[in-house]
C-alpha cells in the first residue's frame, strides 16, 4: 500500500522539516515553508535493480560534434559550441536578455536543425512579435505553449528536436505534486524529468531560470547540480552591455565570459571588449586602467574612484562591480602601508561598463584609482596595471602575465605597472613600451604618479 506523508520544504532555500516552521533555520526566512505530499512505496513493493560497476579503464571515450550556434561568445562560454544530451541553465535578472539571446540561437539553427521553444511565460503570437523584432527568418523555429511536464516531455519525444528552450523552468508543474508551479519540489522535478529527458533521448536542453533579489538562482540549490553548465547574466539593465559568465561548465572552462551589446534588433556579439571599455579617451583623476584577465581573455578596463569627505561618524565604503570586502582591505592596507589618510573619507568605487571584477589582480588598479583621486591626479600617460595586493603591502604573483601585456600592447598602452615577482616569467611576445615593475604598493605609488 502506497503511504502519503507531508513534508515542509522552505522556497528560498531547499529546507525540509517534518512540521511547519515560521522561521527557516538554515537561511532566516520567514514564512517561507510549504507544504508538499509526499507518496512512499513501503520497501516491499520497490523494484530492485543492481547494476554491476564497470571499470573506467575499459570504457570507450566516445568524440561529441558540438552544435555551432553561429553566435561566437556563446560558444566560446560553453566550451565551443552545444554538446549533445546536455542539459544547460541559464539564469539572470528580468529583462536582462535571456529569451532573447536564446530566440536568436533558435533562429540561427531552425535552417538546418529541427529546434523547439517551450514557453511557459509568452503565447505563441507575443512569441512571434519579439521574434519579427529579432530575426528573419523565424518559420521553422517550433513553439509549443504549455506549462505541463508530462505534455510537454511528450511532445518533445514525438517531434525529437535537436535542441529544445523552456522558458522558463519556474513555470512547469507536475499534476503529480500538490505544489504550485515555482515551488521548491516542482522546479526540482521539473528539471529531474528534462534531465532524463535530455540524457536518454541525446537531446540538448536550455532551461531558463528565474533569480532572486539577492541576484543567485531560483529556487533549490540543487538544481545547479543537476545540470551539465550554469550561465549567469550580468549588467545593468540601464545600459547596454552585458556579461555571459559560466559559473559551472562540464563540457569547458568555468572562468570564460561573452560580451554582448543590447541593440534594437537583439544581441550584438562584442568581439573586441577592450575597445569597448575603453572608448572614453584619456583618463581623469581617479581612473585607473585594469587588465583583467577573464578565462583565456585579456581585457581592459576602467576602475574609477571617487574619495569624498565624510561627515559621517563611520565613513561609507561603497563598490560596485567589486567585493566590498576586498574593497575595505585594500582602503586598509592604503591608510597602513602606503601613508594615504583616508580614515575621514567616503570611498566610492565603480568598474565601468557593468563589468564585475573577482580576481585579486584588480587590487592594484582599485589602489591606484583611490589614491588619484585622493590626490586628485590622473596617473602618468596611457598606463595600466595589475597585481594582487596582500596586507603587508606588496604586490604578489599574478599568472597570465603575458596575455594581459598582449592585450595592453594592441590597445595602444604606453606602460603597464606590474609586480616585480612576475617579471622572470615574462616571453618575447608583444610587449607595451615600458614595462614598470614594482615590489610593493608604495613603489607601484611612486611609479604610477612620478
Amino acid at each position: 500500500m502506497v503511504k502519503t506523508h507531508s513534508l515542509f520544504t522552505c522556497g528560498e532555500c531547499g529546507q525540509e522539516a517534518h512540521k511547519w516552521l515560521g522561521r527557516c533555520p538554515a537561511c532566516g526566512s520567514w514564512n517561507s515553508f510549504v507544504e508538499e505530499r509526499i507518496q512512499s512505496a513501503p520497501p516491499g513493493l520497490r523494484k530492485k535493480l543492481i547494476r554491476a560497476p564497470l571499470r573506467l579503464g575499459d570504457i570507450e571515450a566516445q568524440s561529441v560534434a558540438r552544435i555551432r550556434t553561429s553566435v561566437s561568445e556563446l560558444d566560446r562560454v560553453l566550451g565551443g559550441g552545444i554538446v549533445p544530451g546536455s542539459l544547460v541553465l541559464v539564469g539572470g535578472e528580468p529583462g536582462i536578455g535571456k529569451s532573447t539571446l536564446l530566440l536568436q540561437v533558435l533562429g540561427n539553427l531552425c535552417r538546418d536543425h529541427r529546434v523547439m521553444l517551450v514557453s511557459g511565460e509568452e503565447s505563441p503570437a507575443q512569441v512571434r512579435l519579439r521574434a519579427d523584432r529579432l530575426l528573419q527568418d523565424v518559420g521553422a523555429v517550433e513553439v509549443l505553449a504549455e506549462t505541463d511536464v508530462d505534455a510537454s516531455l511528450a511532445a518533445i519525444r514525438e517531434a525529437q528536436p535537436e535542441l529544445v528552450v523552456v522558458d522558463s523552468v519556474q513555470t512547469l508543474y507536475s499534476s503529480d505534486l500538490s505544489a504550485v508551479p515555482g515551488s521548491v519540489s516542482q522546479v526540482r522535478e521539473a528539471a529531474g524529468r528534462f534531465m532524463r529527458l535530455a540524457k536518454e533521448e541525446d537531446i540538448p536542453v536550455f532551461l531558463v531560470g528565474h533569480v532572486t533579489k539577492e541576484g543567485i538562482l531560483a529556487g533549490p540549490r540543487v538544481l545547479e547540480h543537476m545540470v551539465d553548465t550554469v550561465l549567469q547574466f550580468e549588467g545593468d539593465r540601464n545600459l547596454t552591455y552585458r556579461i555571459l559568465r559560466s559559473v559551472k561548465n562540464r563540457f569547458g572552462s568555468t572562468n570564460e565570459i561573452g560580451v554582448f551589446e543590447m541593440t534594437g534588433t537583439g544581441l550584438e556579439t562584442v568581439d573586441d571588449p577592450s575597445a569597448l571599455f575603453l572608448e572614453e579617451g584619456e583618463r581623469s583623476s581617479g581612473s585607473a586602467i585594469l587588465a583583467a584577465l577573464e578565462g583565456s581573455r585579456a581585457l581592459l578596463i576602467e576602475v574609477q574612484a571617487l574619495v569624498a569627505g565624510s561627515g559621517l561618524a563611520y565613513p561609507k565604503l561603497v563598490g560596485t562591480g567589486i567585493d566590498r570586502g576586498r574593497l575595505a582591505m585594500i582602503v586598509a592596507v592604503l591608510g597602513r602601508r602606503a601613508g594615504l589618510n583616508l580614515a575621514a573619507s567616503d570611498v566610492f568605487v565603480n568598474v565601468a561598463g557593468g563589468m564585475r571584477v573577482e580576481e585579486p589582480a584588480a587590487d592594484l588598479a582599485v589602489a591606484l584609482a583611490i589614491a588619484s583621486a585622493l590626490r586628485d591626479s590622473p596617473m602618468r600617460g596611457r598606463t595600466a596595471c595589475f597585481g594582487e595586493l596582500s596586507l603587508t603591502g606588496e604586490l604578489r604573483f599574478s599568472v597570465g602575465a603575458e596575455r594581459r601585456l598582449d592585450e595592453a600592447a594592441k590597445m595602444g598602452i604606453d606602460a603597464m605597472i606590474m609586480p616585480a615577482k612576475n617579471a622572470g616569467s615574462l616571453g618575447r611576445g608583444k610587449l607595451p613600451a615600458a614595462l614598470l615593475e614594482a615590489g610593493n604598493i608604495s613603489a607601484a605609488l611612486a611609479l604610477a604618479f612620478s
